[in-house]
């Protein structure tokens, strides 16, 4: 079955190249496109999209305050920041919005097609810079003097993994594990730090600096 994805970029023309790109493939299917957050999010008590391609500077709400809203009602579906943004302050913002990605324009066609595949995965899919971005800026943070939540070696490196955009193959490869030991590791992580997906996973892993050896 092919990837449903739903657009959402206020420059007609960047929406329409987005849309040509993706239902170019078959493996993918551009249910909708919208010029603003606010009509998507409408729209999103009929529409059901694996995989959101959300732009930040949009006339009306942001697609960040969006990406909470979204995250909140449909924390099923991945959402993909593609932006012109690379500041701190958003990519942060996103990030603790519960956005799965984080993309800087001009994204070329193998690149959006590799984003939406990746998120769907359960990858993490971001720009270089921004991941070098996202892990240097979280550094810089001390983390809580109550952030010790008894996770085992294996499972930061689990972990670890998750932030750099794997999913749970790529992880059981490169740590010559079973993808059933992977998941356990993953319910473990979960369970101490109270969390219910892989994105507030990673949120609060670079939020509270978890990864600091790493």
């Amino acid at each position: 079955m092919a990837i449903t994805v739903a657009i959402v970029e206020d420059s007609y023309e960047y929406r329409n190249g987005m849309n040509y790109v993706l239902n170019s493939s078959k493996g993918v299917s551009v249910l909708a496109d919208f010029g603003s957050a606010e009509d998507l999010i409408e729209a999103l008590d009929t529409l059901s999209p694996d995989v959101i391609l959300m732009d930040i500077g949009l006339p009306g709400i942001s697609g960040i305050e969006a990406t909470k809203i979204i995250n909140r009602k449909h924390p099923r579906i991945k959402i993909v920041i593609l932006t012109v943004f690379e500041d701190d302050d958003n990519v942060f913002k996103a990030i603790c919005s519960g956005a799965i990605g984080y993309m800087t324009k001009p994204v070329m066609p193998d690149q959006l097609m590799e984003a939406v595949e990746n998120a769907f995965d359960g990858g993490t899919p971001m720009s270089p810079r921004i991941a070098r971005k996202v892990l240097e800026m979280f550094n810089k943070f001390a983390p809580p003097e109550d952030a010790d939540y008894n996770l085992t070696d294996r499972e930061l490196e689990v972990l670890n993994n998750l932030v750099q955009g794997m999913d749970y193959k790529e992880i059981a490869e490169t740590l010559f594990i079973s993808i059933y030991t992977v998941r356990a590791h993953i319910r473990n992580v979960y369970d101490k730090l109270h969390v219910h997906s892989k994105s507030h996973a990673v949120s609060k892993a670079l939020k509270e600096n978890l990864l600091r050896k790493y």
